[in-house]
């Protein structure tokens, strides 16, 4: 499993600085280089899911360390499908980095303990997994969000932030943005109503009011106002490239970085 993880961070890494190198030459068949080590990069980090039941102890998917590397890996195949269907080879310079990071930090990453009360079933793995794709999906709508910005920015003031870069068109952005926000919530949806069947099956009640709770329920509502503005109330353009990098930010600190304080 870890010659896997390490071939996968190369690759991630590789395709971050060829999608980059791409972008300031510019050069096609660098960009198109980067996706296929985007793409290899994948491959290689499902492998590591692949072969996690040969590693003694089995490290369990409720583990923050298993839970980050599912998330990178989600978003880099969704990421991946829509580039089947889009132009969107600027999204790897962020994407490679990012999932890189990912993998090499849950690398080092000590295995949690498991909750002896709560246990480690089903219900929690389905959870974990859910909630994990949710906010990876919700991640990318946010990167989309950022690069829409950039590029809005750049189109309005008539003078490029960098004449050299090549970045998505503001249309597949907000396509992006507007497949992501919808799957991401979804999942999302899914990973809170399966956490509350795992506690009301190992502890007779679907809300303890720990922290993690709390946030992640705020979080979620903030999104269930988002996605009603966004397909609702029909956001389109800026206002929904900035509702989800702030979307995204505020989730993040929600269901992490509470968990990383407490």
């Amino acid at each position: 499993m870890a010659e896997f993880q390490q071939i996968a961070a190369a690759l991630y890494l590789a395709a971050g600085v060829g999608a980059i190198v791409g972008m300031v030459l510019p050069s096609r068949r660098m960009s198109r280089g980067a996706v296929w080590g985007l793409a290899l990069g994948a491959v290689a980090h499902g492998c590591v899911f692949a072969t996690l039941h040969r590693v003694q102890p089995t490290p369990q998917v409720t583990d923050l360390a298993s839970a980050l590397s599912f998330m990178a890996w989600i978003g880099v195949t969704f990421l991946l499908i829509l580039m089947w269907r889009l132009r969107l080879p600027g999204l790897v310079a962020v994407a490679g980095p990012i999932a890189f990071l990912s993998v090499f930090v849950s690398g080092y990453m000590a295995p949690g303990a498991v909750d002896d009360v709560l246990g480690s079933g089903a219900w929690s793995h389905l959870h974990v997994l859910l909630a994990s794709a949710g906010l990876s999906l919700l991640g990318v709508a946010g990167i989309a969000g950022l690069f829409f910005l950039l590029e809005h920015r750049r189109l309005k003031a008539k003078r490029p932030i960098s004449s050299r870069f090549s970045l998505p068109s503001l249309e597949a952005l907000d396509r992006v943005n507007s497949v992501a926000l919808a799957l991401g919530f979804t999942l999302l949806t899914l990973g809170v109503l399966t956490g509350m069947v795992w506690l009301q099956g190992s502890l007779g009640t679907v809300w303890t009011g720990t922290h993690h709770e709390t946030w992640s329920v705020i979080g979620w509502a903030i999104y269930a106002g988002l996605v009603a503005a966004r397909f609702l109330g029909r956001q389109v353009g800026r206002q929904a490239a900035v509702s989800a990098v702030g979307g995204f930010a505020f989730l993040l600190f929600a269901v992490v970085g509470v968990e990383l304080l407490a």
